[in-house]
């Protein structure tokens, strides 16, 4: 069905585990070619426009298929699908009924209160952690890890209304095994889905890992649900509907939605997961960059103060934080330099019209959000760390170019709360903290494990002011 042949690289890296074979492959085969990781073979598009156009012929309910291993998982477990895993109309049902819980910004906003308590945690945490093993007496290792433990705490305040204690001195075991868990299931996922079905019999470490992973979550989140379930019970003992406690957690809603148990639960694992990730990594690469910009970082800070007024225990409203220009220019530029997710993948529920090709029905195209944002013909300097080009410093970029929380109705749920989230800490980190490098560290570059990941630990100095 090809108007013009796809073009098949004679050899490309076998193990996408660096980002750069993205832009190692448009660089070598142009905006769209043909590839193969382990079974899975995959047009590659790595052009806005491209991108643009193949996203504006998606259908009701766009498909993807980067995750099926996990949905595996669900149905070998005889687990609920939750938002990340289920496809066609149960994840249609599923987005509707979150949407307006998340989605909209005045519904991020009312988690405002709960998530200030957690980020006031996270500024006690640094300062514990600072100091601790050999180097400068401000220094804190490994702030992903940190961060990592703030993220959990902040999506299961949101989805549980409860604290788990991942900020206390003491973690407790339990959250600390989801937390290896999430970090592990990465992992896993990209290894089993590089083995064929077969192999999986002869080399079972991958699959059995994986398998692990997601067990230890869903009963990590079982506990919290059932817990949640009973205190709400509880609560509303004896009172009629109009007078019932409005819901100050995501699950509550999701208790009166009458959804099934297991759907629930489904659902619940999924978004704690999904939560984790998209701050924790965002927030150590900024203060990564700002650490190794000083003069934005003094800007950032002058621009907090100045709308936020003096003093260090000033929490500002999510309406405020909103209205702070260059901090939302480099949230921005930070997700561009290091989207998350690093590439998408759609599979077509009718041959469409790509540029010169026609892509058949049914084949897998991952979107190459990576190379795209780093194209030096829509980013000037496409590495450099350059939060201005977001405040009308040069041409605009195409629309398409950078798109960290996707487009459309795949579009990430989480975005709102998330960039809320990362606001909310930075105007307090930045607020207690000047953050500095590591004395005499290398520069540290991304990779992938399924999502992207600096790829050794990120060590910072949080220098009171």
């Amino acid at each position: 069905l090809a108007q013009a042949k796809l073009r098949v690289p004679g050899q490309v890296p076998k193990c996408p585990l660096r980002p750069f074979s993205q832009v190692q492959g448009a660089a070598s085969f142009g905006p769209v070619w043909l590839a193969s990781f382990g079974r899975v073979r995959t047009v590659y598009v790595a052009a806005p426009t491209l991108v643009e156009q193949l996203l504006r012929q998606e259908g009701p309910r766009p498909e993807r298929c980067s995750f099926s291993p996990w949905a595996e998982h669900r149905r070998r477990r005889q687990r609920a699908c939750g938002l990340l895993t289920a496809e066609g109309e149960e994840w249609q049902r599923l987005r509707s009924l979150l949407a307006p819980l998340l989605l909209r910004p005045q519904a991020a906003a009312g988690y405002a209160a709960t998530l200030d308590n957690v980020v006031r945690d996270l500024v006690r945490r640094l300062r514990r952690q600072r100091g601790r093993g050999t180097g400068p007496p401000a220094l804190v290792r490994d702030v992903a890890g940190e961060f990592y433990k703030f993220g959990l705490e902040s999506i299961a305040a949101v989805l549980l209304g409860s604290r788990l204690g991942c900020l206390e001195a003491e973690v407790p075991p339990d959250t600390e095994t989801f937390i290896r868990a999430v970090g592990s299931v990465f992992v896993s996922t990209l290894l089993t889905m590089a083995m064929p079905n077969w192999l999986h019999r002869l080399v079972p470490g991958p699959w059995v890992r994986l398998c692990r992973d997601w067990d230890q979550m869903f009963a990590f989140a079982q506990q919290h649900v059932e817990r949640r379930e009973a205190e709400v019970a509880m609560r509303n003992r004896g009172k009629p509907e109009k007078e019932m406690e409005s819901g100050v957690h995501l699950t509550y809603f999701l208790f009166r939605e009458q959804l099934t148990a297991q759907s629930i639960l489904g659902n619940v694992t999924e978004l704690l997961l999904a939560g984790v990730d998209t701050v924790s990594n965002t927030l150590s690469w900024t203060l990564y960059e700002l650490s190794r910009h000083p003069e934005v970082q003094t800007a950032l800070y002058s621009e907090i103060t100045a709308a936020l007024g003096p003093g260090s225990c000033v929490h500002p409203p999510a309406s405020a934080l909103s209205q702070l220009p260059l901090l939302k220019a480099v949230v921005k530029e930070v997700l561009r330099l290091y989207p998350v997710v690093p590439g998408n993948s759609r599979v077509p529920d009718k041959d469409i019209h790509v540029g010169d090709y026609i892509i058949p029905q049914n084949t897998l195209v991952t979107l190459c959000h990576y190379a795209t944002s780093r194209d030096p013909a829509q980013f000037p300097e496409p590495n450099s760390f350059r939060p201005a080009r977001w405040l009308g410093e040069g041409p605009a970029p195409h629309p398409f170019a950078s798109l960290p929380f996707g487009f459309g109705k795949r579009s990430c749920m989480g975005r709102r709360l998330a960039e809320l989230e990362l606001q909310m800490a930075l105007a307090q980190i930045l607020t207690h903290f000047e953050v500095q490098p590591e004395p005499g560290a290398a520069p540290i570059r991304p990779m992938t494990r399924t999502v992207l990941v600096p790829e050794r630990s990120i060590n910072l100095q949080f220098v009171d002011r």
